[in-house]
């Protein structure tokens, strides 16, 4: 199937409820934590939309979680545009946003680890931060950076997902 003409883009606060009925469809299939729309609008600087023929159909955020370090969230793609490239265009945004922010280390919790692989992410144990980096990021209240130091409160990981790392110089 010929790829189709999918633009990708900083998200606005107008993609902000297409963004939540991607989703809302993943959190339902336990592939992604579902979020409250509150949640998304006061994200939205950190995503980037895929949009064809004037609608959203993908997403995907960057939250920076420290220095160097950032996490991959809410990567999804809309059934109808899978296989297409759609996620892999979404990704390279995210990366090089990566980039210009000067970050070298990329997280993730996944279960598409192929996906992931394929743009230089490998799986990991633990938490990979030094102790007093450790320290500062315990006095965050967000839930996903909760979930990259594996604290007890949000374990078991609740979705059963994989933990992935990229170092830059990962294929993008």
């Amino acid at each position: 199937m010929p790829r189709p003409d999918i633009t990708v883009r900083p998200a606005r606060t107008g993609d902000v409820r297409a963004v939540r009925s991607l989703v809302e469809e993943y959190a339902r299939q336990r592939i992604l934590l579902g979020k409250e729309l509150i949640t998304l609008y006061e994200a939205v600087q950190e995503f980037v939309v895929a949009e064809f023929e004037g609608h959203v159909v993908g997403c995907g955020a960057l939250h920076v979680l420290w220095e160097d370090l950032a996490e991959v969230r809410t990567l999804a793609v809309d059934p109808s545009v899978r296989g297409t490239g759609t996620g892999h265009l979404i990704l390279s945004a995210l990366l090089r946003r990566a980039d210009d922010l000067g970050v070298t280390r990329l997280f993730c919790l996944t279960f598409e680890t192929a996906f992931f692989e394929r743009h230089g992410f490998v799986e990991i144990e633990g938490t990979p931060v030094e102790p007093e980096v450790y320290a500062e990021m315990l006095r965050s209240h967000d839930e996903g950076v909760a979930e990259f130091l594996d604290l007890a409160r949000v374990k078991p990981n609740t979705l059963g997902n994989s933990r992935m790392l990229r170092l830059t110089g990962g294929n993008a």
